[in-house]
């Protein structure tokens, strides 16, 4: 079995055109991840509930993100990536709107199963654009420019709503939250046609071979696996960085709590500015694996700092951003792992089975996290988060290992 054949030729232009559209979707997925967390303290007087409570309503929209995700997959490579992008982004809108609207926690939890819905999609959706449309000399820095706009879009979530929320309401806010899909709903709808995509083509490969080896013939294949492992931890640790990390480094270095607030936001804005440095250090694919290893052994030894050692207040921030930055110098390289891992016509597939690691990861933290929280063991959240990050970088040497001897050279 061997890697998806090279994309067509095509212009500069046009390739910038459906990265950025595709990076606009990316970064309204991932700002629509964060609607909740960034509000758990309102949130939690409000409707009277716990840090595991609200940790809950995180872990059923990735549960429900997981199975939608790898689902997906499927549609998409029978259907195509453009009507499977308005469905998911119109769920988003909904869900927002139905957050503002809430009386309850159950509606609360409702709401969150229909964002899970719409968020399960993207992963499937961006992948299948940039690998079948993007020209191969460009792909590094389109997923460096995909990783960008997700961590811009995270970053967007908490530096909109909080000052919302301080100026008017959490309902507000999320309001402010569903008006903004709407408006990237109406810009995507006038590019719409960048975003077509002969499906056909994607099968003719395998037809003019003389052989069909069925739907699910990637589950075979070990380093599927191997990274649907690496995303999960992958998950694990930015979740507990997203939804609990800035009020641990709070109480354990009395940091402010505006400034806490915006910590998640400066390392989400410093892990887009180590994806730019990651898409130029994935032109050499051989070391994919070492970039992955020296960004998140970097990321696990300031997460240490802040967990044990007695820093000032005004250094937290700094923290959150070196940290981010080396995280985000590992994305690029992350998302090579998995395109050099993916057989023929099954880009969607592929994508959708791997990246459920993500949401399930993201669902498992919360639970854990959360917990650590509400037993008042803020540095506990820190080293499960450096943990996490060191087996990040035993999994994705593991690829490696298993593409050699099961897929193809490395």
């Amino acid at each position: 079995m061997t890697l998806a054949k090279t994309a067509p030729a095509s212009g500069a232009r046009d390739d910038a055109t459906l990265i950025g559209l595709v990076g606009l979707a990316h970064g309204i997925s991932h700002f629509s991840q964060l609607l909740l967390a960034p509000l758990f303290p309102w949130l939690k007087d409000a409707f009277g509930v716990g840090y595991a409570e609200l940790g809950f309503l995180m872990t059923v929209f990735f549960v429900v993100s997981c199975g939608v995700q790898a689902l997906s997959g499927f549609v998409v490579d029978r259907f195509g990536p453009r009507p499977v992008l308005f469905g998911g982004l119109a769920l988003l809108a909904a869900a927002a709107f139905g957050f503002a609207a809430s009386t309850s926690y159950w509606t609360m939890a409702l709401c969150s199963v229909v964002a899970g819905v719409g968020n399960g999609v993207f992963h499937p959706v961006d992948y299948t654009l940039l690998n079948r449309k993007v020209h191969p000399s460009r792909l590094g820095h389109a997923f460096s420019v995909h990783g960008i706009t997700g961590s811009l879009g995270w970053a967007l979530a908490p530096a909109l709503l909080v000052p919302l929320t301080l100026a008017y309401s959490w309902r507000m806010a999320l309001v402010a939250a569903g008006v903004l899909v709407l408006v990237v709903i109406a810009v995507l709808w006038l590019w719409r046609e960048r975003l077509a995509l002969d499906v056909s083509a994607a099968h003719a490969p395998a037809a003019s071979q003389g052989r069909s080896e069925g739907s699910f013939a990637f589950l075979a294949i070990p380093a599927v696996w191997m990274c649907f492992a690496f995303f999960f931890f992958y998950a694990m640790s930015l979740s507990g960085v997203q939804a609990f990390a800035p009020e641990a480094a709070r109480l354990l270095h009395e940091v402010p709590t505006h400034r806490a607030a915006m910590c998640l936001t400066v390392y989400m804005v410093c892990s887009a500015g180590g994806m730019v440095v990651g898409g130029f250090l994935v032109a050499d694919p051989a070391r994919c694996e070492r970039v992955v290893g020296a960004g998140f052994g970097v990321a696990a030894c300031i997460a240490l700092v802040v967990g044990f050692v007695d820093v000032p207040a005004m250094a937290v921030p700094v923290l959150f951003g070196l940290m981010g930055f080396g995280a985000g110098i590992a994305g690029p390289s992350r998302d090579l792992i998995v395109k050099r891992s993916s057989p023929d016509n099954a880009t969607g597939r592929v994508y959708g089975v791997v990246y459920s690691g993500l949401d399930i990861g993201q669902a498992v933290a919360p639970l854990l996290f959360g917990t650590l929280m509400d037993l008042h063991r803020p540095s506990q959240v820190w080293l499960g988060i450096a943990v996490v990050q060191g087996v990040l970088i035993a999994s994705a040497f593991n690829v490696r290992k298993v593409r050699r001897t099961a897929l193809v050279p490395a």
